[in-house]
C-alpha cells in the first residue's frame, strides 16, 4: 500500500478519535444533569412513551404533547423503556449523536474537497452554540433530525459523483435517510435546497431531469411543512397567541440572520431564552438590518468573482436551513423570544466552513503562515471547548438553568415564573410568590404565573384569592387544564365538592392522560361518596403515574 495513503488514514484515525475525545470531554458537565423544561412533557410525564398502544398513538395521533415528531418520540420511548428515568442515558444518546454528526461534517465537506474539513467539523462539535441542541433532552428531536439530514446529504453527494449502476441503488438510500429526518423534525424540509446547493457547488447542470429527481424530496419536504404549520397554527395555538403582519416578520427575519451570524463569530452571553425584540414598522431604525441584508446579499454576489461559488453556497445554505424559523411561520416559541440556539444547529455549518476553509487557505499558501493559522485554529478549539464546557453546566438543572437564565436576561417573564414552580416543589411558598408575581409584573397577561400564584395562595391558606387567580388566568387562556386543576383543587379546600368535580372533568377533557387530573377527582369523588367511580379514577392515575425503577 502506498504510504501517502497510509499516512492519511493514520491521521484520519487520530482526527476521528481526536474529534470524539474533544467532544464528550467538553460535554462532561451535562453528563449527569437532570430533566429540565419541557421534559416533563416530553420524557417524565409523557404518558406515550409508557402506554400499551402508545406507539399507535405517536404515529396516527394528534396526542403528541408538541408537534408531530413521531421518530423522535419513538426513540425517547425506546429510552424510557431502557433506562426509564436516569437522565444520564438520555444525554449520553444526545452526545453520541452529536459526535456522529460532527463527523459527518466533516465527511461530506472533505467529499466536497473544502480545505480544513476536519477543522470545520471540530468547530461544529465544540462550538457553544449546540450545547442547548445537545444537553437538551427534549431536543433529542434536532440532532435526530441532524444526523438523517446529513446521512441525506452525504449519500446523495455520492449520488452525484456515482457513475456506475449503483446510482439507483444510492438515490433512494439518499431519500430513505430523508424521510426519518423529516419524522425527527419538520425543520429538515429545507434539505432540497441543499441538494440543488450541491449541484451547484460541484458546477453540476440543474435541469428538467434534475428538478425531477429532487422533486420527491421536496414533495415529502413540502407535506410534513404544511403538517408542522397546521400543528403550530391549530394545535399549538399560535394564531391565537402571536399575530404578526407580512412586515413585522420580515423585519424580524432579517435582525435575526444578523444576530444568528454575530452569535457563531462571537458566542458569549449565550442565553436558553432570549430577550423578545421590539418590533415597530413606523420605527426607521428597524429597517437597518434588512438594509445591512441587502447589502451582504449585494457582496456575497460581488465576491463570487474572486472566490468563486463558495461564499455564496455556505450563505445560502446558512439562509435556507433557518428559513423556517425566521419569522415567515410563525412559531409557539414566538409568544416569548424570536430566536434560540438551536434554531441553526445545522444552519450554522456554512459559515463555519467558510471560516475554517479561509485559514486553512492561508496557511496552505505560505509556508511561513503555516504555524500562525495552526496556533490561531488551536485557540480558536481551546476557547470554543471552554466556552461549551461553561455553556453545558447551565443545563446541570432546573434551578441552575432558570437562575442563569435570569441573570443574562432579567426581564424574561417565563424564567421568573419557572424558577418559582422549582421553589414551589422544594417548599419555598414565599419564594415562589415572588416570582410568580415579578413574572406578572412583567407580564400581566400570562397565565401560567395567575394558575401557579392561584396554587401557592391556597398552600398558604388564601383560598379566595386562590380563585380569583385561577379564575383571571382561564380567562386569559380558556382550556387550561392545570388552571382548572388547581381551582378545582381551591373549591375541594372550600368544601364545594361538585364544583371541584366539575373543574376536574375540565381538565381531563383537554388532557385525559394527566394523572393529577385523575387522582384529584378520585379524592373529590370520594369525599362526595361516590366510591366506585373513585376507584376506577384511582386506578386510572396509578396506571399514568411515571414510576422510576428502584
Amino acid at each position: 500500500m502506498d504510504s501517502s495513503v497510509t499516512n492519511r488514514r493514520v491521521l484520519g484515525l487520530l482526527g476521528t478519535v481526536a474529534l470524539c475525545g474533544l467532544t464528550i470531554f467538553i460535554y462532561q458537565p451535562a453528563w449527569h444533569g437532570g430533566f429540565i423544561w419541557d421534559d416533563d412533557r416530553y420524557v417524565t410525564n409523557n404518558y406515550l412513551l409508557i402506554a400499551p398502544d402508545g406507539l399507535r398513538r405517536i404515529w396516527f395521533s394528534l396526542d403528541a404533547p408538541s408537534q408531530y415528531f413521531p421518530l423522535a418520540y419513538t426513540v425517547l420511548g425506546i429510552e424510557r423503556w431502557l433506562w426509564d428515568l436516569n437522565s444520564t442515558g438520555y444525554h449520553w444518546v444526545s452526545i453520541s449523536l452529536h459526535v456522529a454528526n460532527a463527523l459527518l461534517v466533516w465527511w461530506i465537506l472533505a467529499r466536497l474537497k473544502v480545505p480544513g474539513a476536519w477543522l470545520a467539523g471540530t468547530i461544529f462539535a465544540s462550538h457553544p452554540l449546540q450545547v442547548e441542541s445537545v444537553a437538551w433532552i427534549s431536543e433529542l428531536k434536532n440532532v435526530l433530525m441532524g444526523l438523517f439530514f446529513l446521512l441525506a446529504l452525504s449519500t446523495w453527494i455520492e449520488y452525484v459523483d456515482a457513475t456506475s449502476g449503483r446510482r439507483r441503488l444510492v438515490y433512494f438510500l439518499a431519500l430513505g435517510f430523508y424521510l426519518p429526518a423529516l419524522l425527527a423534525k419538520s425543520t429538515a424540509c429545507t434539505l432540497p435546497a441543499a441538494l440543488l446547493l450541491i449541484l451547484w457547488l460541484k458546477e453540476k447542470p440543474i435541469g428538467r431531469r434534475e428538478l425531477l429527481e429532487i422533486a420527491p424530496f421536496i414533495v415529502a419536504a413540502v407535506g410534513v411543512g404544511l403538517v408542522a404549520v397546521w400543528w403550530e397554527k391549530y394545535h399549538q395555538g399560535t394564531r391565537t397567541l402571536v399575530s404578526l403582519g407580512p412586515i413585522e416578520r420580515l423585519l424580524i427575519a432579517s435582525r435575526a440572520i444578523w444576530f444568528y451570524l454575530g452569535k457563531i463569530l462571537w458566542p458569549l452571553n449565550l442565553t436558553f431564552i432570549y430577550p423578545q425584540w421590539r418590533i415597530d414598522p413606523a420605527n426607521p431604525i428597524g429597517y437597518l438590518w434588512l438594509i445591512a441584508t441587502a447589502s451582504g446579499a449585494w457582496l456575497i454576489f460581488y465576491l463570487r468573482r474572486f472566490f468563486g461559488r463558495s461564499v455564496e453556497v455556505a450563505a445560502l445554505f446558512f439562509l435556507t436551513t433557518l428559513g423556517p424559523l425566521l419569522g415567515f411561520t410563525m412559531l409557539y416559541t414566538f409568544r416569548f423570544t424570536f430566536v434560540a440556539d438551536h434554531y441553526q444547529y445545522l444552519a450554522c455549518i456554512g459559515p463555519i466552513a467558510l471560516a475554517a476553509a479561509g485559514l486553512a487557505r492561508i496557511g496552505g499558501s505560505r509556508r511561513n503562515l503555516h504555524w500562525l493559522v495552526v496556533a490561531v485554529a488551536g485557540t480558536i478549539l481551546i476557547v470554543l471547548s471552554l466556552l461549551t464546557w461553561h455553556q453545558a453546566a447551565m443545563y446541570r438543572d432546573l434551578e441552575t438553568l432558570w437562575r442563569t437564565t435570569i441573570a443574562r436576561n432579567p426581564a424574561c417573564w417565563m424564567a421568573y415564573n419557572n424558577l418559582g414552580v422549582v421553589q414551589f416543589e422544594k417548599g419555598d411558598i414565599e419564594g415562589a410568590i415572588e416570582k410568580y408575581q415579578q413574572s406578572l409584573r412583567l407580564n400581566p397577561d400570562y397565565p401560567e404565573a395567575r394558575y401557579n400564584l392561584g396554587s401557592a395562595f391556597l398552600q398558604q391558606g388564601q383560598t379566595d384569592e386562590a380563585i380569583r387567580q385561577c379564575e383571571l388566568a382561564l380567562q386569559l387562556l380558556p382550556k387550561e387544564p392545570d388552571a382548572h386543576i388547581v381551582l378545582g383543587n381551591a373549591f375541594l379546600a372550600k368544601e364545594d365538592v361538585d364544583r371541584a368535580i366539575r373543574e376536574y372533568a375540565e381538565a381531563l377533557a383537554v388532557r385525559p392522560d394527566d394523572y393529577i387530573g385523575h387522582y384529584n377527582l378520585a379524592m373529590a369523588l370520594q369525599q362526595k361518596g361516590e366510591t366506585e367511580r373513585a376507584a376506577r379514577e384511582y386506578e386510572k392515575a396509578r396506571a399514568l403515574k411515571p414510576r422510576e425503577k428502584p
